[in-house]
């Protein structure tokens, strides 16, 4: 992809719970091939059966390449605001045309489900929208808050990097198929080949949760030329959280110090009170000590204010870890 000044210029990052659901049912398809998603695959797997939900449109519509995923099902979001049912309402009022020319390319996909779908897109769309709509709730909903506070917090970083050291970090930390030198942006594709240039549109980056290790593009004339690619820490999204700094938790308190474990990436009041059990309110205290301590810091994401360690915290949490290693390995008597 070849920028210029313009493209530079309108270069911006997004959110899409819709692609999220796109590429969440790829991982569903074949779990094997996605180890880094087990836990999350297995127990999904299984609410998806005891729900009954048939989702086998979604499976259709998310073939293995060489085939492609039409772009009309989840589009580059035109906003920054990450609300899937803006987004539903996006795919519902996609021409019928589009549809129909997103389904019947040599790559697109092929099943009856989609014949349907292409022989009456308005019917179709409806039935799409309301499919996806449930999946969410059962797939991603009890997992966006988590989900949510990495992608907005990988998103932080990377204005971070593009504030301190300009263009070049923000396009050159992308992933390991990417890579970025003087005006153009390379990206790895197993299927697709060739140069394109942006034409003044800019680039929309999209983090996603559900691509890794991969990236995946979208150059087409009708949306914004868009990236969407692993975010950092998204390895560890479904780990178990770290155990509590008991050396730590003895000097500044269980709570302070079981919030500082959860920091590992940045999140919102209301995340950490569900991951910790402490009240909204308790968080939010314990939080305004510690970064009037500074141990934390703050900054605005769209509604959301979210937190994160500082460098004094890690700190803080590697001298209890080294100082619990000494103790485990010290003689008894």
């Amino acid at each position: 992809m070849a920028f210029s000044v313009r493209d530079l210029a309108r270069t911006r990052f997004a959110l899409s719970p819709l692609w999220e659901v796109v590429a969440s049912v790829r991982v569903l398809k074949r779990p094997a091939e996605h180890p880094l998603y087990r836990s999350w695959s297995d127990e999904v797997r299984r609410r998806l059966a005891a729900s009954g939900l048939d989702w086998r449109l979604l499976a259709d519509l998310v073939p293995e390449p060489p085939r492609a995923i039409p772009v009309f099902v989840a589009p580059p979001p035109t906003t920054s605001v990450a609300d899937l049912g803006l987004e539903l309402t996006v795919l519902r009022a996609t021409p019928s045309d589009q549809v129909r020319s997103g389904l019947s390319g040599p790559r697109a996909p092929r099943s009856e489900r989609i014949d349907r779908l292409r022989n009456d897109p308005r019917r179709g769309l409806a039935e799409l929208a309301e499919l996806v709509a449930a999946y969410w709730e059962i797939a991603l909903a009890p997992y966006w808050p988590r989900m949510r506070s990495l992608l907005e917090g990988d998103v932080l970083h990377r204005a971070r990097l593009f504030a301190e050291h300009g263009a070049d970090q923000l396009l050159g930390d992308l992933g390991s198929g990417v890579t970025w030198d003087e005006d153009t942006l390379y990206v790895g594709h197993h299927y697709a080949h060739g140069s394109r240039q942006l034409g003044g549109r800019g680039l929309l980056l999209v983090p996603s949760v559900f691509v890794w290790p991969r990236v995946f593009s979208v150059i087409t004339p009708n949306w914004q030329p868009t990236l969407r690619y692993p975010p950092r820490g998204v390895a560890t999204l479904w780990e178990r959280r770290s155990a509590l700094p008991q050396a730590l938790a003895a000097v500044i308190g269980r709570s302070r110090a079981r919030l500082l474990a959860e920091l590992d990436t940045p999140a919102p009041t209301i995340d950490l009170a569900r991951r910790t059990g402490i009240t909204t309110g308790g968080v939010s205290q314990h939080l305004t000590a510690l970064r009037a301590a500074g141990l934390v810091d703050a900054h605005r994401s769209g509604r959301y204010v979210l937190y994160v360690r500082t460098g004094a915290a890690e700190v803080l949490l590697a001298a209890a870890d080294a100082r619990h290693d000494e103790t485990d390995v010290l003689p008894s008597g």
